[in-house]
């Protein structure tokens, strides 16, 4: 008896000494805070795109070309890149609270910023603080997700962290638009609200039942996010849909607002804000109806999509049909949806937590780097050439990038399996 109370005497110092060892074994977290713990995902990329509507005003007010704008959103994405290279690594050391909480008072001096802004040098900064925010999140706070949910629900947490990622970045301009076009102030009260929803997600870290990193991976803390080996077949096979379907959606949030003033003849920022919305709210139902579905048939079904809305962009920009424009964005959405689903699976399914948030950032920078380059790209072609024949070229480079993707998919059947 004496030697059994020794051994339990033992075993609650050693607890005592390092509370995060064997968390996952004393408890399992409920289902509720595994939906918790991805609100901190939503409310940051509420900020990421609750600029969209506003860029018409502010293209009124401090006079900017299309070009400028869109290296306005780009630089969100240099932020977002940068982010990447750190945020995914520190995470998977130190924990995800120490990336997550900085992460969320960055996004607050945004709200900031772009409440108070008068130069497109503070659009700039906003925009770059944004990024760095949106990084630290979709390397982190994915992670987090997956933490708290536990290795039997690697699946539901894929899902939950990738429709709350394309969910807040729909609400965000939705919202924007809805504020800006009946509250006072347009540009001020949008971000005063989303600084309340940062707080209360802020709150939600602070609680959230997370371990600390029971081993660090060795090498530089500063690099290009990568994938353990053996693994990057799968990293690539999602980047090959991600990054196309991603890049559809950037277009339509950074020259979508342009696109309906020239088929509307409107500016009106609730249009542009529900489109936006609409294309991310495809984004979230598209995921929760193919979860089901193998990975291959997702990622397939994700390239498809992108191929579609992009020869219906075509198609809109040519024949001025709002409609057409509008089932774009909404194939769009489902494009990137299922591509980012199927990303995500691919690496929870095979990647270890240790290195998890490193392999979201990995995915992430595969995904983002085309999403800026190529609507930049777009924005100066379409000052130079106009906007139907801009839209037209950058069009038909996504339905081929599209289309190579879904034949890398297909050409590829071991590394798409879904365990049993």
């Amino acid at each position: 008896m004496s030697e059994t109370r020794t051994r339990t005497v033992q075993a609650i110092d050693a607890r005592r000494r390092d509370p995060g060892t064997d968390a996952g074994e004393r408890s399992v977290a409920p289902l509720w805070w595994v939906w918790l713990a991805a609100w901190p995902v939503t409310a940051v990329f509420v900020l990421s795109n609750a600029a969209t509507p506003l860029y018409v005003l502010w293209q009124h007010d401090i006079g900017f070309s299309k070009g400028t704008l869109t290296v306005v959103f780009a630089l969100y994405i240099v932020g977002l890149i940068g982010s990447l290279l750190v945020s995914g690594v520190v995470s998977d050391r130190v924990g995800r609270k120490p990336v997550l909480l900085p992460a969320l008072a960055l996004a607050l001096a945004a709200c900031l910023i772009f409440a108070t802004a008068g130069s497109v040098a503070a659009l700039i900064v906003a925009r770059l603080f944004t990024g760095i925010a949106v990084g630290a999140v979709v390397s982190a706070g994915m992670a987090a997700v997956t933490d708290v949910a536990g290795p039997e629900r690697k699946r539901i947490a894929a899902l939950l962290a990738s429709c709350a990622m394309v969910f807040g970045a729909g609400l965000g301009p939705l919202v924007a638009g809805v504020l800006s076009e009946t509250a006072p102030g347009p540009t001020v009260t949008v971000f005063i609200v989303e600084a309340a929803l940062l707080v209360t997600a802020a709150l939600a870290v602070l609680r959230m039942p997370l371990r600390r990193p029971e081993t660090r991976a060795e090498g530089a803390w500063v690099r290009v996010p990568g994938v353990p080996r053996g693994n990057g077949r799968q990293l690539a096979l999602g980047v090959a849909v991600f990054a196309p379907g991603i890049t559809a959606t950037s277009f339509v949030l950074s020259l979508g607002p342009s696109l309906l003033s020239g088929l509307l003849q409107t500016t009106n920022r609730i249009v542009a804000g529900a489109m936006a919305f609409v294309m991310f709210l495809a984004a979230t139902g598209v995921q929760f109806a193919v979860q089901r579905l193998r990975r291959r048939t997702i990622l397939t079904a994700g390239a498809a999509s992108t191929t579609l809305s992009m020869i219906t962009l075509i198609f809109a920009v040519h024949t001025s049909v709002v409609a057409l424009l509008i089932l774009s964005a909404l194939l769009a959405g489902a494009g990137q949806g299922m591509g980012q689903l199927g990303g995500l699976s691919l690496l929870n399914s095979t990647i270890a937590p240790q290195r998890l948030a490193e392999a979201n950032a990995a995915l992430n920078v595969g995904g983002y780097i085309p999403a800026g380059a190529l609507p930049v790209s777009a924005g100066y072609l379409s000052d130079a050439v106009g906007l139907t024949t801009g839209a037209t070229i950058f069009g038909a480079v996504l339905v081929g990038l599209a289309v190579i993707g879904g034949l890398v998919v297909l050409s590829t059947r071991r590394q798409v399996t879904d365990p049993a």
